[in-house]
This record gives structure tokens, C-alpha cells and sequence, in this order.
């Protein structure tokens, strides 16, 4: 087999035995396990000198960077997420442009190349993940790079006339066509990125479904990421007995719970779906008393304003339902702005009644998958699902909502808390098939399987590497 190497934006902090918690983290890493390969990204560190470290563990080496402050600020905190990331989950009034921001992401993008390429045998297979690492392909070519690449996007892909929002989206976006092969979440994601290759690059499709576009010819797949189900239901039994104290009344009998955990970040729709929480309980009164919501939402990229607002709009409202509707021996919401380890996690997802699962916009979400994965095929609970992430595309057994309609998820709620044991059941063992259908190793093996079917090693030309 081809030694694959992987290229993110973060290396996860995997050893031996200790496997990180995401999806990402946990896919890549079996690929590597089992073919042996090269993990390369950057570290997480900023300094003023960066440093470059080389670990191997087993058959895995894990070569890590660092940046600069002014890569940091223009790379990552600026062009990658103060524009690319609220551009893509379609916040046009969220997003900002600066051209030394830009500059700056793409020197980046070069910079990393630079790094791999004395790393690279011409046979190594290269999966590169996510928004940051765009023009990844396009600056390995430059330096006469001709291996296999292969692209997987992990946020959504929104429609041309909204990346258009995006000034240098034209000379940002051929550089798609460097790659071997673009994967998706989901089949509108595809269509959208081949409707804008088609609309704004000029591209064609061709007879046997591959794009060309700028010179080059490429193709674009859907590889819906998934999880390990059997893992996450051994996480959940070992935490069986373990209730917490939330959820019990002074009298010790059990309240039914409601559960999200999200990122702190204002694509997850947290304020709608606190709001929607509130016209729950004014809808519902017989429910009071009865429940509590627990919210799990560890802070995120603190250093950019955009979240440090919806850190104090969030807080602002939870203070404003329980100061309103909370009373000496119950308190309605329950919000953690803060992480919980992956075993807790998963325990607490196995004793809530409810998931809550409600994005604005979102490439996948496995917090959803990793909720239904969790329960008790004896006693389910039940799944309520935003029609806009990707998971309601295969979860179609969940209560599916719109985020927007604060009444609708309120109803959404109640339906969830009085629904009979056999249609929790059934919704369950549907949504549980599946789960197993595209679980976390059909992602990673379909994605490589058509890397190397339909990559090609490419002969890079004078005039071509020049175009960066």
C-alpha cells in the first residue's frame, strides 16, 4: 500500500493507546495505524522564532509547526476564520476582508508546503483536510509536487452566490482543480461546489462524471463522515449508574433532561435554541419543574470578537430564562461553558431524554450520531435534529426541525418528552442502521479507495507550478 499522509490544519494530540476524541482525529488516525504515514500540521503554538518537531510513534510520524504571530493573526484568526468560516455557513454580515489577511493564508499554505515536500516519497499518497488549506494543492504543484491529492472539506459548501461574497473567491477557488479529488458532506455540498466550478470557473462536467475546469481535470465525491458506534455504546455502558446530580429532585426522584453540547460559536444556533427552550416551558407549563436542559458549550477561538459577542449574548439569555422561570429547588437551564471528557460525554447522552441537536448550519455534526450511538436500544431517547446540518440527510428518524422557528423546536421538545416507548424504539433502531451503513470506516476507506482509483501522479509543468 501507498504511504498516506495526512495534512490538517491542527495535529491531534495522539499517542499509543490515546486516541483523541473527534471524528477527524479518530479516522486519520486509524488510516495512519494501518498503512503507516505522516501526520503533518501545525502545532498550535505561536511564538516569535517557530519551531519545527518530529515524533514517530508505531508506524506514525508526527511532524508539527509553528507560526508566527503575524501567520496566526492573518492565516487562522483572520482569512480562514473571519472569513472563509462565516462565509461557508452562509453569515455574509459576520464576515470580514482584509487583502494582507489573504496574502497571509496563502503564504501559509506555501510555507506548509514548503515544509512537506523533503518529507514526501513520489508513491505517498497526501489527504489534506479543511477550509484552511485550500490552496494546499496549488502550492505543492508549484514546487513540482506530482502525488495524488486528495481534499475533504468538513463545513458546508454554500452556493456560488454566496462565496462570491468573497473578493478573491475566483483565484482562490481554481485552486480546487489541483486536486486529485474534492470530498463532501453531503450531496448538496457537491452540487453546489460543481455548480460553482461550472458557473464561475468555466468549468464542464464530463461524460464520465469527473469536472475540468482551468486545465486540469478532477473529480468530486460525497463521503459523509461518520462514528464508531460500538465504541461510543462501551463509553456510555461504563458510565451506567453514574447519573449526576442533575436531573433530581430534592426528593431523589429523576427529572427528564434535555442535552446539547456544541462549540461555542454562532453557527450552532445556542441562543435560538435557549429561546426555543423558554417557549417551551411558557407553552408547556406541566412540563416545569419536570425538566432541565443541560447545555455543553466549551468556549471557542476566544480571541476573535464574533465570539466573544455570542459568549456574552449567550450568557445574557441563559441568566435571563432561569432568573425568570427558575425556582429555589429547580433550576430549567443548566449551561457549561466549559469541556467535558469523551466518557462523561457519552454517559450523559445515555441518561438524557433528549438530544438536542439544532445548527443554523452545519457540515455534518457528530454530536448527533455520537447521541443516537449512545443510547439504550431497550429505552431511547429521541433525536430532535436542524434540517440544515448534515447528519439530517442520513438521520431522517430524528424529530427534524428549522432552527429558525422557535415555536416549532418548543413543540419539538414536547413531542420528544411524550413520545411511547415503541416509536422511540423504532426511530431508534432506523437512525442506528444508518449509522453502521457509513460509520466512521466507510468514510476513510471510500474517500482513499477513489483517491487511488481515480488519482493520477501529475507531470507539473513549468507554466503551471508559476500560476500560485
Amino acid at each position: 500500500m501507498n504511504r498516506l499522509v495526512v495534512v490538517s490544519n491542527r495535529v491531534a494530540p495522539i499517542r499509543e493507546g490515546k486516541v483523541a476524541a473527534g471524528g477527524l482525529a479518530v479516522g486519520v488516525y486509524d488510516a495512519l495505524r494501518q498503512n503507516g504515514g505522516i501526520w503533518f500540521g501545525w502545532s498550535g503554538e505561536v511564538s516569535k522564532t517557530p519551531e519545527t518537531a518530529c515524533e514517530t510513534v508505531g508506524n506514525i510520524t508526527y511532524v508539527t509547526l509553528g507560526l508566527s504571530k503575524s501567520d496566526y493573526d492573518e492565516y487562522y484568526r483572520g482569512f480562514s476564520n473571519a472569513t472563509l468560516w462565516p462565509i461557508f455557513h452562509y453569515r455574509i454580515d459576520l464576515a470580514r476582508y482584509y487583502r494582507e489577511e489573504y496574502q497571509g493564508y496563502r503564504r501559509v499554505n506555501a510555507m506548509l508546503a514548503e515544509k512537506l515536500k523533503p518529507l514526501l516519497r513520489p508513491d505517498d499518497i497526501i489527504w489534506v483536510h479543511d477550509y484552511h488549506l485550500i490552496p494546499f494543492a496549488a502550492a505543492c504543484r508549484q514546487l513540482g509536487i506530482g502525488n495524488r491529492i486528495g481534499f475533504f472539506l468538513h463545513i458546508p459548501f454554500p452556493t456560488p452566490e454566496v462565496l462570491t461574497a468573497i473578493p478573491p473567491h475566483e483565484d482562490l477557488f481554481r485552486t480546487f482543480c489541483d486536486y486529485d479529488l474534492v470530498g463532501f458532506q453531503t450531496e448538496t455540498d457537491r452540487m453546489a461546489f460543481q455548480d460553482y466550478v461550472c458557473r464561475e470557473l468555466g468549468g464542464i462536467v464530463e461524460a464520465d462524471g469527473s469536472l475540468s475546469a482551468c486545465g486540469q481535470n478532477f473529480r468530486a465525491g460525497v463521503y459523509p463522515i461518520g462514528v464508531m458506534p460500538d465504541e461510543i455504546r462501551r463509553l456510555a455502558d461504563s458510565y451506567r449508574g453514574r447519573r449526576p446530580m442533575i436531573g433530581r429532585t430534592t426528593e431523589g426522584t429523576l427529572r427528564k433532561t434535555l442535552i446539547s453540547v456544541d462549540r461555542l460559536d454562532y453557527s450552532k444556533g445556542l441562543v435560538e435554541r435557549f429561546l426555543a427552550y423558554e417557549q417551551f416551558l411558557e407553552r408547556f407549563p406541566e412540563h416545569r419543574r419536570n425538566v432541565e436542559f443541560i447545555q455543553i458549550a466549551p468556549t471557542s477561538r476566544s480571541d476573535v470578537k464574533t465570539y466573544q459577542a455570542i459568549r456574552k449574548q449567550l450568557e445574557t439569555v441563559a441568566g435571563h430564562v432561569n432568573g425568570r422561570l427558575a425556582d429555589l429547588d429547580w433550576m430549567p437551564l443548566h449551561y457549561l461553558n466549559k469541556s467535558l471528557d469523551r466518557r462523561t460525554l457519552m454517559g450523559l447522552f445515555r441518561t438524557a431524554n433528549v438530544g438536542l441537536v439544532t445548527p443554523l448550519r452545519d457540515g455534518m455534526n457528530l454530536v448527533a450520531k455520537e447521541y443516537v450511538a449512545a443510547q439504550n436500544p431497550a429505552d431511547p431517547g429521541v433525536l430532535v435534529l436542524s434540517r440544515f446540518s448534515g447528519a439530517a440527510r442520513e438521520l431522517t428518524a430524528a424529530l427534524i426541525v428549522n432552527p429558525y422557528d422557535c415555536l416549532g423546536m418548543a413543540e419539538a421538545m414536547d413531542r420528544a418528552l411524550r413520545m411511547p416507548l415503541e416509536e422511540r424504539k423504532e426511530r431508534y433502531e432506523d437512525m442506528m442502521r444508518a449509522l453502521r451503513a457509513a460509520d466512521l470506516n466507510a468514510w476513510r476507506d471510500n474517500f482513499l479507495r477513489d483517491l487511488r482509483t481515480f488519482g493520477r501522479h501529475r507531470v507539473v509543468t513549468a507554466s503551471r507550478a508559476a500560476a500560485f
